[in-house]
This record gives C-alpha cells, structure tokens and sequence, in this order.
C-alpha cells in the first residue's frame, strides 16, 4: 500500500489493485450500496463485524482491520454461501450490479444471528425466521432498480432455512491480535501524510502539531469531498483508532459518548434511555452508513440538517471540546455560530458529547420529515421536550433542523410556552410565534412555506402526544405505521 494516496478509497484499491471486482461503484457517496463490504475489528468487547461503503471509506483507515468481501463467501468445497444460494433460489438478482451489495448485507445480517451469536438458533440446524423490520434495516442502505425488492426479501428469509453456515470468530480474532499497534500510525505519501494516534495523548499532540490537518471520524461526510468534489484533504488525523474515543459511559445524571463512538452504537445506547428516539434510529441514512458514521462527528459537521443536533439540543446536551489546554464544555447550541462556523479553535475537536438523562415529568419526541422513510436527508427535523408540573409548562425545549443556517431552538415559542397551561389555546398562540423564530429558506427538498407549515403542526402533533387530557398514541399520529 506504500503507493496509494491516503484518500485512495477501498473500493478503489479492490477493483485497481487486487482485481476484486464483485464490489461495486454505484453512486461513489455511500447511497446505493453497490460496493457494500464487511469489516472485521477487534474490540475490548471482542471482534465486531460491520458492513459499510467501501467508495467513501479510505484505504489506510482498514489498518489493523480485516475486510470482507463478496469473494470471501465461497465455501471451502467451492458450494455457495446459503446467502448467494438463497438469492439464487429466489430469483433475487436480475441485471446483477447491485447483487454483491445486496449478498453482503445480507451476510452481514446472517452473522447477526448465526449460531455464535444468536441463542434462538440450534446448534445443528437452522436460525429461527427473521422480522421483517430487521431485513428492512440491513437492506437499507441497498437500491435495485430490477426487482422490486420482493424476490430479496424472500430470499433473507430463505437463507435462514438453509444448512448453516458458521464463523470462526475465535480465528478471526487471532489473526487480528498481532496486527494491533500501541502507538500511532503514520502514512505518508507524495507529502501528504495520515495520522491514526491510538491514544487521546497522542491525539491532542499531533492535533496541536497539525491545526490544520483535517479530522477525519467516520468519512461519511468527508469521503464526498475526495469522490465528488476531488478536493485534496492535506494531512489527515483519523480518530477511529483512538480507544478513550470509543467510550460510553453515565457519569453525574448524563451519558457521556465519545466521539469515536459510531452512529449505531451511540443510538443504540441512547434508546435505552430515549425510546422515543428509536424511529430516528432507523431512519438515520442507512445501517452501513451508521456502522461508520460518528456522533461526534454529527455534531462536529455543523450542518443545519443535520438529523441528531436538534433532538440533542431539545434535551439540554453538552458538547466537550478539547485541546492543547485541556477541555471545554459548552452547551450543544452555543457551539454553532453561523452556516458552517462554529465555536472551535484550530488545535481543538469534539471529544465527546453528554446528554442528561430523563427526568420527572419529562416529555419528548423528535420527528424526521424527508422525501424517503430511510436514506434520505431530512427536509425539516424537529425535535421537542417539555417538562410538566400537573398541567402547567415547568421548562420547555424546541429545537429544529433544516429551518436557519444552524441547528435552532425556538426561543420567542419556547418563552410563551413556559409558564403556561399545556393546553391548546396556549398552544396556538405559540405557533404563531414560530414565525418570528424561523425564516427558512428554499431550496431542492423544500419551500420555505412547506418547511413553516410543516413545523407549526409537528408542534401541535407533539401537543397532541403529549397534552394532559387523553394523549394520542405514537400509532394514531404516525403515517409510517401500518395498520
């Protein structure tokens, strides 16, 4: 790899370099899941395995990894993995591009619940049959423009009812053991050079050395620059490999994630505390845009439409900073100081974020309006908690997406909320005053009048969730819910 640019993608390296050609470019910005490969990692919890988009992930963030593609499947007599064979007997692939995506989420997911793993399967025989909902979720991150998706859904739950196939995670876990470093990774190539610090030491030192390399976490959103505005990054410093990073932790009435904590991890965690959170997880992108994506990271881009900024700045969080001085805690909102700029130095990053627990009397809901249920970039994504003493409005916290130039809390609503009865004339009233605290504007996803009339009623959804009097279940109020 001593040849390769540091923002050479994988994807590159496997169909140019190691003639891998099952892989795919479809899209090259991580939508259509055409080049979908499996990652292997060793944890303090063990070895993980994640499928994410190998178009915008860079080549030497797989140091000290193991990586899997659709080649690997082929069994030892040369059979078909029950996964390729179950697409075969379903009719699951027409014209075949997007196939080795598809076979590879669906690995991905039979890993989920093979017999290492899952307690429902026998030891000898086959998984008990998979939910809809978690076929749904793997495939997210997939697009077929041929079948309809029907004849792939039958066939991830047709792979389940096939001989099984095991995997030796012991093995894997073995190879991966000598190939992890103590110190930092530095690559250089051309004068540009990568730097993967292992330890937050090392981080805040190359930080400080470097302020202008750019901070690369899960390349989602950085790995667009390289693929589709061919931008040259400079030096980066990548924080994957950073263990104080990859915390989780409650700690004084708040749940500390690190920043290198990936966006399904951090949601997961989350919606032990925040079921209601739980919609948002799924609809966050794609699974295996969430197996490489960051919170941190989330919070660190600073876009206004962004999905978690609004829902963490409606629960009070806490952003720390950290740099050569040490750390800075600062309210979530007050980190963002205008499109795209925000409260940071040039030697500093986002270590962590810290959310507050729930509370009595606490009520909160977060809602996602896009042109598509998953994978897609939110048009208007409001996030709402209030806190009720008997019927009257102790605190209330209003925060939206996709309506300023920032993640924004309502202030002028808010002030004529608290204090009040939570009733619907009160409510109305508030309302109105949305249009003083927004002036959204239009763009491709939306008009500035859909964006304001959209977000009035999420507020008088959220009344309707949560009023006193007779509250209207999630299912009576959700478009999403079948019936």
């Amino acid at each position: 790899m001593d040849q390769a640019a540091p923002t050479r993608t994988i994807l590159q390296h496997l169909r140019e370099d190691l003639h891998c050609t099952g892989s795919k470019e479809g899209c090259a910005e991580g939508d259509c899941g055409a080049c979908t490969v499996v990652i292997g990692e060793q944890t303090a919890d063990g070895v993980t395995l994640k499928s994410v988009n190998s178009c915008i992930q860079f080549l030497p963030t797989l140091d000290g990894k193991a990586l899997y593609t659709v080649e690997d499947l082929k069994q030892n007599d040369g059979a078909l993995h029950p996964v390729q064979q179950a697409m075969v007997e379903c009719h699951g692939s027409q014209c075949g591009f997007c196939t080795p995506g598809f076979v590879m989420s669906l690995w991905d997911l039979y890993l989920k619940n093979d017999g290492s793993q899952a307690p429902s399967c026998k030891s000898a025989g086959a998984c008990q049959p998979l939910q809809r909902k978690d076929i749904d979720i793997a495939l997210s991150g997939n697009l077929c423009r041929c079948t309809g998706y029907r004849p792939i859904i039958d066939a991830a739950h047709r792979m389940g009812e096939l001989p099984a196939v095991g995997f030796d995670r012991q093995a894997l876990e073995q190879a991966l053991q000598p190939l992890q470093r103590d110190e930092m990774f530095t690559y250089r190539h051309e004068g540009q050079t990568f730097y993967a610090p292992r330890t937050l030491a090392q981080l805040v030192e190359v930080r400080a050395a470097y302020p202008a390399a750019r901070i690369l976490a899960g390349s989602t959103d950085v790995g667009l620059w390289v693929t589709k505005q061919m931008r040259d990054l400079g030096d980066i410093i990548y924080l994957g490999q950073v263990a104080e990073l990859n915390a989780l932790a409650v700690r004084n009435q708040q749940l500390e994630i690190g920043a290198g904590v990936t966006l399904n991890d951090a949601y997961a965690e989350i919606c032990k505390h925040y079921p209601e959170l739980s919609e948002m997880w799924q609809r966050f992108a794609s699974l295996p845009i969430r197996n490489a994506g960051t919170l941190g990271g989330n919070v660190a881009n600073g876009s206004p439409i962004g999905d978690s900024p609004p829902w963490l700045i409606a629960l009070g969080a806490q952003v720390v900073l950290r740099g050569p001085a040490g750390q800075r805690v600062m309210p979530l909102e007050a980190l963002y100081l205008d499109y795209m700029k925000k409260d940071m130095q040039a030697d500093e990053f986002v270590e962590a974020v810290r959310i507050p627990l729930p509370h009595a009397g606490q009520r909160f809901r977060t809602y996602k309006l896009a042109k598509r249920f998953d994978q897609d970039i939110s048009a208007v994504c409001a996030a709402f908690s209030v806190t009720l003493d008997g019927d009257k409005i102790s605190d209330i916290r209003i925060a939206f997406g996709g309506m300023a130039a920032t993640p924004k809390r309502a202030a002028l609503t808010e002030a004529a909320l608290r204090g009040q009865v939570w009733s619907e004339t009160v409510l109305e009233k508030a309302v109105a005053l949305m249009m003083d605290d927004y002036k959204p504007l239009s763009d491709m996803r939306a008009s500035s009048e859909y964006r304001m009339k959209t977000s009035q009623n999420l507020l008088r959804r959220f009344w309707l969730e949560t009023r006193v009097d007779a509250p209207l279940r999630t299912d009576q109020v959700n478009p999403f819910v079948c019936a």
